[in-house]
């Protein structure tokens, strides 16, 4: 099982960016994945889920800015990351489990400053 972010950078607020995690091992749509983020000395926060029959979630702090989905034939998941706000700068990370809490790549870096 691997998973491989990427896309990160840093951005200007209300800037936008697309995360994508190529997954190799399983197949994507054969069960939940999710992506969460990561502020140093922080907890790890739960973003967005896609559970077992493809319904995504949201966190209330991302709803309407950020939206995820995947391309099976690519064996890809995406994050759009739009309306960029400084509080959204952490180290972002899919995972192999809804909540967050299965196997998770090395991570992508979003930064949002001016």
């Amino acid at each position: 099982v691997r998973l491989v972010e990427s896309g990160g950078g840093s951005v200007q607020p209300g800037g936008s960016l697309r995360l994508t995690c190529e997954v190799s091992g399983f197949t994507l749509s054969s069960g939940a994945m999710s992506w969460v983020r990561q502020v140093p000395g922080k907890s790890l926060e739960w973003v967005s889920g896609v559970d077992r029959d493809g319904n995504i979630y949201y966190a209330d702090s991302v709803k309407g800015r950020f939206t995820t989905s995947r391309d099976n034939a690519k064996n890809t998941l995406y994050l759009q990351l739009n309306s960029l706000r400084p509080e959204d700068t952490a180290m972002y990370y899919c995972s192999k489990s809804f909540t967050g809490a299965g196997v998770r790549g090395r991570g992508t870096q979003v930064t949002v400053t001016s």
